[in-house]
């Protein structure tokens, strides 16, 4: 019998809905019923990808970048609108559950999607939150959140993992699996035509500070550019001079954008990470000023030879292509091992 299962990712940026493609994906295999839980553009871009999904406006978190590099003051300063948020999401959820007669719930680090009525995972690659200061103290925060939940998924390989001291610094929670990363591209055998593709995403205003710096620093580039600027609650697809510039690709048409890449230009978020590593491509890593996930993955993938990190402050992207050229990039990796853990839980429910 089909169980209808939530799906709830985070509303920062839009990686935490794209790493949920392809368990959506799967739960539709394997004859399933999700329902999509989100807003914004996470919404928008589930929607697209999986029209014949049901799904829900669930309020977000709300955060937004500020204007300069204080990442950690502002979420300081907005912890009480969070906690808020969680408590009112864990009271939600129960409506839900009657409402959309649900089975259980996958949330993607939304601390709040908890209860005791139906089984719950939570899903995250920071088991421990990477932070400037009280780095040990977040972690035993983050834990107790981690405890309520009946499954704790960590989408990265247990051993030679991609997310570095995120998910293997610190014992996981005792009810935490390593499911192997989760992406919804594989390798493709393409020609390789296009000389960058940038991949423009995160939260607002830096989504939009991050696309004109690279679009005004490639007007003067003379090969061929396609700029994907991560806005699916939009639409448009336009040539800029040397440059294509469209609102968002789907799945399957992003994925032939990404084989057919020389080189690729993007945040260094770590759902993109997993997109390029099952992919096989190279990149050049601008971290999005004052997030410290981003500044510490872009600094791992540099210091292994793999990616070329750049501070924005920094960029002078004429000067960091030719740069990259001495970068390996990523050997493609296979990422199913989260399928038979899907399996076992939906097994679990009957």
């Amino acid at each position: 019998m089909s169980k209808r299962i939530l799906i709830a990712p985070l509303d920062w940026g839009l990686g935490h809905a794209t790493r949920c493609i392809p368990i959506i994906r799967h739960l539709l295999d394997i004859r399933q019923h999700p329902v999509i839980a989100a807003s914004g553009r996470p919404l928008s871009l589930l929607k697209a990808e999986f029209p014949e999904v049901e799904s829900v406006d669930f309020e977000g978190y709300n955060i937004s970048y500020p204007q300069g590099s204080g990442m950690a003051w502002k979420m300081f300063r907005s912890t009480p609108q969070i906690l808020k948020r969680i408590k009112e999401e864990g009271s939600e959820l129960d409506g839900l559950i009657t409402k959309l007669k649900l089975d259980a719930v996958i949330s993607d680090n939304r601390f709040g999607l908890y209860s005791d009525r139906i089984p719950c995972v939570y899903m995250t690659h920071q088991v421990m939150i990477k932070a400037p200061f009280f780095e040990t103290t977040l972690y035993r925060m983050h834990m107790n959140y981690m405890r309520k939940f009946n499954h704790v998924w960590i989408p990265d390989f247990e051993n030679d993992g991609l997310s570095g001291d995120l998910a293997h610094k610190y014992p996981k929670p005792f009810n935490g699996q390593y499911i192997g990363p989760l992406s919804r591209f594989s390798a493709l055998n393409s020609e390789e035509k296009t000389d960058v593709l940038v991949l423009i995403s995160g939260p607002e205003p830096q989504r939009t500070r991050f696309e004109n710096l690279v679009l005004e620093q490639l007007k003067g580039f003379e090969g061929n550019v396609t700029a994907v600027v991560g806005t699916p609650d939009k639409e448009f697809d336009r040539t800029e001079g040397n440059m294509r510039v469209v609102s968002h690709l789907n799945a399957e048409q992003l994925q032939q954008e990404i084989a057919s890449a020389k080189l690729i230009v993007s945040r260094s978020g770590y759902s993109t990470i997993m997109d390029l590593a099952a992919m096989g491509k190279k990149a050049v890593f601008v971290s999005t000023p004052g997030q410290t996930e981003q500044e510490y993955l872009a600094k791992l993938f540099d210091g292994k030879g793999i990616h070329l990190a750049v501070k924005q402050s920094d960029l002078h992207l004429m000067e960091a292509m030719e740069r990259s050229k001495t970068y390996c990039g990523f050997q493609p990796r296979k990422m199913d091992e989260f399928k038979p853990v899907i399996d076992a839980f939906i097994t679990s429910l009957s």
